[in-house]
C-alpha cells in the first residue's frame, strides 16, 4: 500500500507540473522554481510534513520535496546556530545529494563518448 500512495502522490505532483507546462505560458524553469518555493512554503506552514508522512518518497522525491528539505535544513540550522543558519542550513542538508550528482555527472562525462549530430 505504501508504494501505491507514493506513486499516486508523486504522480499527482508531476501531473500538476505537466498541466502547468501545457496550459500556461510559464517556462519549465519558472515551474521548477515555483515547485521548490512551494515546498518551502508548505513546509513552513506545516502542510508538507503530513504529506511526507502519508506518501513517503512520493512527496520527497519530486522537486517540491527538495524545497521541503531546504526548509528543514534551514530550520534545524537556525535552531542550532542562530541567524547564521539561514545561510548554512540549506547547503548542509543538500550537500550529500549535490555532491553525488556532481560526481556522477563527472563520471558519466569521463566514461561517455560524444557523437556528432549528423
Amino acid at each position: 500500500m505504501d508504494y501505491l500512495k507514493a506513486f499516486a502522490v508523486g504522480g499527482l505532483i508531476c501531473v500538476l507540473g505537466q498541466i502547468l507546462i501545457d496550459k500556461t505560458r510559464l517556462t519549465p524553469a519558472r515551474i521548477l522554481t515555483s515547485f521548490v518555493v512551494l515546498g518551502v512554503v508548505l513546509g513552513a506552514v506545516g502542510l508538507y510534513q503530513p504529506l511526507v508522512d502519508f506518501a513517503g518518497a512520493g512527496a520527497t522525491v519530486p522537486i517540491s520535496g527538495f524545497g521541503f528539505n531546504l526548509y528543514n535544513g534551514v530550520k534545524t540550522a537556525v535552531d542550532r546556530d542562530g541567524l547564521l543558519g539561514i545561510l548554512t542550513g540549506g547547503f548542509t542538508v543538500c550537500a550529500g545529494g549535490l555532491g553525488a550528482a556532481i560526481f556522477l555527472s563527472l563520471l558519466a562525462g569521463i566514461l561517455g563518448k560524444s557523437k556528432d549530430k549528423k
